[in-house]
Order: C-alpha cells, then sequence, then structure tokens
C-alpha cells in the first residue's frame, strides 16, 4: 500500500499529488469529447505575443501565456545569450521529474543553429524545454507570472503545462516565431 516503507518519501507525496490531479481533470474528462482529447498535430510559439499555441487540423484549439528567456528578442545564438530560440524543431523529450512541474524538450540546437555557433566560436547552447512553474521557487509566484524570467526556455502556469503534457506526444512539431 502507500504506507508501505520500500516507496521512498519523495514517491509518498507524489502519490496524492498525482491523484488530486487527475481528480481535478476527471470532471472536464467526463465531459470533453474524444474530438477535445487528441492531441495536438503541431505547437506554434509567438514570442511577441507570450502565447503557445496548440494546433490540430491547422487551426489553433488551445492557447496558453507564456513566459519566455530573460532576453527573449531575437533567435538563440549560443550558451548563455538567455534567449528563446526561433525556428522549427520537435518535442523530442519528456521529463516528469525535472526541477520545473513537468518538461518537454525541444531539439534544439538543429544542425543550422549548431553550424552558425560553430563558425563564430561559440557553444550553441542546449537543454530548450518547455516548462512549468519551479518546483522550489525562488521568488514570489506573482514574479513568475509577470516577466520572462527563464534561462531561454518557454515556461507556463502549472496547470496549462499539465495541458500542454496530456495533449501533445513526442516528435511534434513546434514552430517558435518571433
Amino acid at each position: 500500500m502507500f504506507n508501505s516503507p520500500s516507496l521512498s518519501s519523495c514517491t509518498r507525496g507524489a502519490v496524492p499529488l498525482l491523484a488530486a490531479l487527475l481528480l481535478c481533470l476527471l470532471p472536464a474528462a467526463v465531459f470533453a469529447t474524444s474530438d477535445e482529447l487528441r492531441a495536438a498535430d503541431q505547437v506554434l510559439v509567438v514570442k511577441s505575443e507570450h502565447r503557445l499555441y496548440l494546433i490540430r487540423d491547422g487551426q489553433p484549439y488551445r492557447s496558453y501565456k507564456v513566459a519566455l528567456g530573460l532576453n527573449p528578442i531575437g533567435h538563440k545564438e549560443r550558451e548563455g545569450d538567455f534567449r528563446t530560440p526561433e525556428g522549427r524543431y520537435r518535442l523530442d523529450a519528456r521529463n516528469p521529474s525535472s526541477d520545473f512541474f513537468l518538461s518537454i524538450h525541444l531539439s534544439y540546437p538543429s544542425a543550422d543553429d549548431a553550424e552558425r555557433a560553430r563558425r563564430h566560436h561559440w557553444a550553441p547552447g542546449g537543454s530548450i524545454m518547455i516548462h512549468g512553474l519551479p518546483n522550489v521557487p525562488k521568488r514570489p509566484i506573482d514574479y513568475y507570472k509577470s516577466t520572462d524570467w527563464t534561462d531561454g526556455c518557454i515556461a507556463l502556469a502549472n496547470d496549462d503545462m499539465l495541458e500542454v503534457w496530456l495533449l501533445t506526444r513526442a516528435n511534434t512539431p513546434i514552430e517558435i516565431r518571433p
């Protein structure tokens, strides 16, 4: 059972949290049509709008407010520039145990990104993710809601991140526009 000594304290804490999340989603799932629960064909991020869109059949069907890198204008060129990349990538890995509430890795850097960085003798950077809020916030929650705060990632509110997690699959294309 849940009180088994073989479960770590971290795991025991996660079980009630997961159960609570599932109970919160149950009413929506009961009334949602199967079409509403279908995964996105594509993800679109428009940096100037601070929006992430889930696209299906060429049309946006969900939209979320996002925070970007601390230096959000322009394409990511190198490690440590605090920019969010621009271009076409894929959602290529998922991490339910990251330092943030869920995370989905983007396939940055592309071959072009790596070549551009190589020509300038820069490291292109990496570990660009879509993720929720920090599991251990270092600032008040209002800070994360009102400013660009990531090192170059795309951050959402935790409830929005859960929806994106559930409505995307491996290798979903993502386009990030200025």
